[in-house]
C-alpha cells in the first residue's frame, strides 16, 4: 500500500471510509428539477434593497454569535409558541447534526429512529456522530405503520425519533394523531424531532404543540420557501432541551451575510410566502397532468414536489437528462419506491419541459 492508503486506513474511521459522499451533480445548462427549490426570486426592487442591506454588512467583525434580532424575527414572523425559542444552523442538516451529536452517548450505542423512506441525513448524522440508526418501513401508500413504530420504540428504546411532516421523499402528511401517540410513546426516554422543512407548503404544523410535548423539536429550514442559497435552518423546543442542544452549536454558525439576508427576507415574509401559494397551485396543475399519462402513478402531495412512479424510472431518466431535465431518481433508495421519480414543482414553463420529456419516456401504446 502507499503511504497514502496506510494514512487513511490507519486514521479514518472505517464506516467513514465505506460511505460514498453526498453528492450533487453539476447542473450548468439543465432545467433544475432535482432539489425542491423554490424556482422565483425575490422582485427586482427587493433585491436592490437587499443588495444595499448587504453591502452594509460587517464582514470584518464576527457575527453577534447568539443573533437575538434574527431569532426573534423568526419567533414572531413564523409561529414560534411565546416563552419558546429557537437554535440557528447553517441549513437544516447542521440540525440534524446537533441533534444526533448531542444525544450520541459515551455509555452505550444510542439509537436513531426514523419511518423509511426518509430524508437520507437522518441515517448519515446518526452514523457520523457514532448512533445506530433503526428505520421502520413505512406502509405500501407510504403512511406510517404505527404498531410497528410503537413495537420499534418498546423494543430500541431511540434517544431520537424523526418524523418527517411533510416526508421527503414521499410528500405525504402523517397522520396527525398518530404522530402524537408516536411522540408521547417516546416518554422520558426519547425526543422527537418532527422536521418541517416544507411547512410553508402544507399550511399545518406541530409548532403550537410544542408545549403539549416536553420532548418535542420541531425543525425548519428557510430553504425550501425560497431561501435555499443562504442556508439556514432552526429548531424550537422546551427551553431546558434547547440549552442542552446550544452547547453543541459551533460558534459563529452563522455568517453575516445569511443573518442579513434572513432578516431581510423575514420583513418581506408575505411575497414568500405568495410564491409558496403559487407554486401549490401548480403542484396541483402537474398533479393532474401527469395523473392522465399512461402508466404513471402520482403520490399525494403536501410539499413543493410530487413523487411519481413510471413504467421505468430507468429509462425516464435517462430521457430527461438527454432533455437537460434533472429530476431524482428515487428507485434505488428503498423498495417501496421501487420505479419512482422526485420532481420538484416550478414554473409553468419548467413545469411544461418535464411534462414534454416525460412523455417522450413513456411506452406508446
Amino acid at each position: 500500500m502507499s503511504f497514502m492508503e496506510n494514512l487513511i486506513n490507519n486514521t479514518i474511521r472505517a464506516d467513514v471510509r465505506a460511505a460514498g459522499s453526498y453528492s450533487v451533480p453539476d447542473a450548468s445548462g439543465f432545467i433544475k428539477l432535482d432539489a425542491m427549490e423554490n424556482p422565483y426570486q425575490l422582485p427586482a426592487h427587493l433585491r436592490q434593497e437587499l443588495g444595499e442591506r448587504l453591502a452594509a454588512a460587517v464582514l470584518n467583525r464576527y457575527p453577534s454569535g447568539s443573533y437575538p434580532a434574527l431569532k426573534r424575527k423568526i419567533c414572531a414572523r413564523l409561529g414560534v409558541p411565546e416563552g419558546y425559542d429557537v437554535i440557528l444552523g447553517n441549513g437544516s442538516d447542521e440540525i440534524i447534526a446537533i441533534i444526533a451529536t448531542a444525544t450520541a452517548r459515551q455509555d452505550r450505542r444510542a439509537v436513531v429512529m426514523a419511518p423509511v423512506p426518509a430524508f437520507v441525513m437522518f441515517q448519515r448524522s446518526a452514523q457520523f456522530a457514532g448512533a445506530d440508526f433503526v428505520g421502520v418501513p413505512l406502509k405500501a401508500d407510504f403512511t406510517l405503520d404505527k404498531p410497528a413504530m410503537l413495537a420499534a420504540i418498546a423494543r430500541h428504546r431511540p434517544s431520537v425519533l424523526f418524523l418527517a411532516y411533510p416526508n421527503n421523499p414521499t410528500g405525504n402528511l402523517y397522520d396527525a394523531a398518530d404522530m402524537a401517540e408516536i411522540i408521547e410513546a417516546l416518554g422520558e426516554t426519547g425526543i422527537a424531532v418532527v422536521d418541517e422543512a416544507y411547512q410553508p407548503f402544507a399550511q399545518t404544523s406541530f409548532m403550537g404543540r410544542l408545549p403539549e410535548f416536553p420532548n418535542l423539536v420541531v425543525m425548519r429550514t428557510l430553504s425550501k420557501l425560497g431561501l435555499a442559497g443562504i442556508r439556514l435552518g432552526y429548531m424550537a423546543a422546551a427551553p431546558a432541551l434547547l440549552e442542552q442542544f446550544e452547547k453543541v452549536r459551533p460558534p459563529y454558525n452563522i455568517n453575516v451575510l445569511t443573518e442579513t439576508a434572513a432578516e431581510f427576507a423575514l420583513d418581506h415574509i408575505e411575497v414568500l410566502n405568495a410564491q409558496a401559494a403559487a407554486l401549490n397551485a401548480a403542484r396541483g396543475e402537474l398533479a393532474g397532468a401527469l395523473a392522465a399519462l399512461p402508466g404513471v402513478e402520482v403520490f399525494p402531495s403536501a410539499a413543493n414536489f410530487l413523487l411519481i412512479r413510471v413504467p421505468d424510472s430507468d429509462n425516464a431518466c435517462a430521457k430527461l437528462l438527454s432533455d437537460k431535465v434533472l429530476i431524482k431518481n428515487m428507485s434505488k433508495m428503498h423498495s417501496l419506491l421501487s420505479n419512482c421519480i422526485r420532481v420538484t414543482v416550478s414554473t409553468p414553463e419548467e413545469n411544461s419541459a418535464f411534462l414534454d420529456a416525460l412523455k417522450a419516456s413513456l411506452p406508446r401504446s
